[in-house]
């Protein structure tokens, strides 16, 4: 569980390093500050990111478990966040593809 915590954690930040300048007041600011701010935030997100994924593999995770889950947990944050802060209405075909990676998801985990 401590695995999945951090990397939804990390998963929060790398959103918001990667998509909060695209909406409103943000888009005026120079792309070398954007960067820079963008850097910064996602310094935090390793912060988290590494740690989770060397629990992850010394709990016995294989790599590919903890890409896949990783990739469900950044569809799941981007979701909420796509919705929250940059305003897109929510869409069928958003719900498909999480099923899609829930179905990744469990093939990498089930028999493990």
């Amino acid at each position: 569980m401590p695995v999945l915590l951090l990397l939804a954690v990390s998963n929060t930040f790398m959103t918001i390093a990667w998509y909060w300048h695209i909406r409103g007041a943000a888009l005026s600011k120079p792309i070398a500050l954007v960067i820079l701010i963008s850097w910064g935030i996602a310094l935090v997100e390793y912060c988290f990111a590494v740690p989770a994924n060397r629990m992850g593999a010394l709990a016995g995770w294989t790599p590919g478990q903890l890409k896949i889950a990783q990739e469900a947990i950044a569809l799941l944050v981007f979701g909420l966040f796509m919705v929250t802060a940059l305003g897109e209405p929510l869409h069928w075909r958003h719900l498909a593809a999480f099923a899609c990676i829930m179905a990744a998801v469990a093939f990498l985990f089930v028999g493990k």
